[in-house]
């Protein structure tokens, strides 16, 4: 009986979740899809075609049993579905609802690449873990019995928060520091609410907290406090920072008032959506309400600040990006649903310059595609003679993120680093150069994707608990 649930993909289409119609989803930050109906989740489920070898399996960095869980829902069994679901990713509704999974395991699912058009992956993860939610079926973290061993994590992003998760599941004393007000990274801050409501991020950090995680919030260390004096707090620490460091560019006039950070836009943006005093929205300088917005950058956080723009009742959002729509890094389907907003994307292009003390234009060159470089992507070119000036009133540099100087900032030199100015770390047990001390997360693999920082604070997690399983090197130490 159950086999014949599945395999429907020859007469059930692909359907996604209906998605709110762009004229009313301009007016606020809710989610822009609505929720499966329990009957659509398993539909959409029995299109799985339970493969031998499941690709969308092997493409998911936390290697999720998709097909399980898929059959799970099909069959109506929700409350075992969430629990497959959980037993290898910690934030599951997070990643349905962030994921690119048009890039991971939808883009790798077996039917899509036959023509039938993928499984809704995603959406009935989100489905599957919002019902656990309502059910009651999540519970707070309850060891079976505490341990003495002691963690201390800085950075309570999404590879600190699960590996934080994964500690105290075994008894192990966890505190978390984070130089925010509130946990979650750029979850909380970074990531808008029409892709991330804030309220499914702070349940999860109620769990943590009701589970026993204690949160130092507030905590910039080096500053706050140092590096040092966490690691004799602790029996080892996992260092889960991100990468904040705006990318800059050198160009004339890049000074100018109304040039603003893509993460000073968005933290402003979140923080408002708290009902946060925020005196750099109320003034207009990081506020894109009547103002012709230009966003310079073709990644995830480019698409988060056009659509966030286009909501705050900018006149006109237009998006500059050196390579082509096919060579962009940002998800796909973020384009697509920025366009229905009424983004404006200006391919090929890139900032020569600004105009005016308080910005007024950019000076925009066109490119072309040469050649392909090292990694395979072709190679923008000047087109000489093509510039001209793009009326601007806000211009938000989104050129990506590199690491802060760790070591000299914590006064740790012996933190070692790559050319990059990452953290050194095994890349299978996550330990750093300094014995005891791990490292997880962007500030290891530079700026990534949430699923990445969640698999390597698990895996982070494991490595710290076999240390503790070896008491003759921690008692030599």
């Amino acid at each position: 009986m159950a086999d014949q649930r599945m395999l429907s993909f020859v007469t059930v289409d692909k359907e996604m979740p209906d998605k709110r119609p762009p004229d009313l989803r301009r007016q606020d930050f809710g989610e822009i899809y609505a929720e499966y109906a329990e009957a659509k989740a398993a539909e959409q489920a029995s299109r799985c075609s339970q493969c031998g070898v499941p690709y969308c399996q092997t493409h998911c960095p936390l290697h999720n049993n998709i097909p399980d869980w898929l059959r799970l829902t099909a069959e109506g069994r929700l409350q075992e579905a969430y629990e497959v679901s959980q037993a290898t990713n910690t934030f599951p509704e997070i990643c349905g609802r962030i994921c690119p999974q048009d890039r991971l395991c939808e883009g790798n699912c077996v039917i899509e690449q036959s023509g039938h058009g993928t499984v809704t992956i995603g959406a009935v993860e989100k489905y599957i873990t919002d019902t656990a939610w309502e059910q009651g079926w999540v519970k707070p973290i309850a060891p079976a019995s505490e341990r003495s061993e002691s963690v201390g994590i800085i950075g309570a992003g999404p590879g600190g928060l699960a590996a934080a998760d994964m500690l105290r599941r075994e008894g192990v004393q966890v505190t978390v520091y984070d130089r925010y007000d509130r946990a979650g990274g750029l979850m909380t801050y970074g990531i808008p609410g029409f892709k991330l409501e804030k309220p499914v991020v702070m349940q999860r950090i109620d769990q943590l907290e009701q589970g026993g995680v204690q949160f130092q919030l507030n905590c910039d260390v080096g500053n706050d406090l140092s590096f040092d004096a966490i690691r004799g707090k602790h029996d080892a620490v996992l260092i889960a920072t991100g990468v904040y460091k705006s990318r800059g560019l050198k160009a004339p006039g890049v000074g100018a008032e109304g040039i603003v950070r893509a993460i000073d836009f968005l933290t402003a943006s979140n923080r408002k959506s708290f009902g946060d005093d925020v005196p750099e929205f109320d003034s207009g300088e990081l506020n894109a309400e009547g103002k012709r917005v230009v966003v310079i950058g073709g990644g995830d956080t480019a698409m988060d600040c056009v659509r966030t723009a286009v909501r705050q009742g900018a006149t006109s959002v237009k998006c500059l990006y050196r390579r082509d729509r096919a060579n962009m890094p940002g998800s796909q389907r973020e384009v697509a649903n920025a366009e229905e907003e009424g983004v404006e994307f200006v391919w090929l292009s890139a900032p020569k310059g600004f105009t005016g003390d308080k910005v007024d234009g950019v000076i925009v060159e066109k490119m072309r595609l040469g050649q392909p470089d090292a990694t395979g992507r072709q190679v923008p070119e000047l087109i000489e003679g093509s510039d001209y000036t793009e009326g601007a009133d806000l211009v938000i540099m989104a050129l990506g993120f590199e690491p802060e100087d760790l070591p000299t900032l914590w006064g740790v030199p012996e933190l070692e680093v790559t050319r990059w100015g990452t953290i050194k770390a095994d890349f299978r047990t996550h330990e750093t150069a300094i014995p005891g001390v791990y490292a997880a997360g962007d500030i290891v693999r530079g700026a990534s994707l949430v699923v990445w920082a969640i698999r390597d604070g698990r895996e982070a997690a494991d490595a710290m608990l076999d240390y503790f399983a070896q008491p003759a090197q921690v008692a030599a130490e």
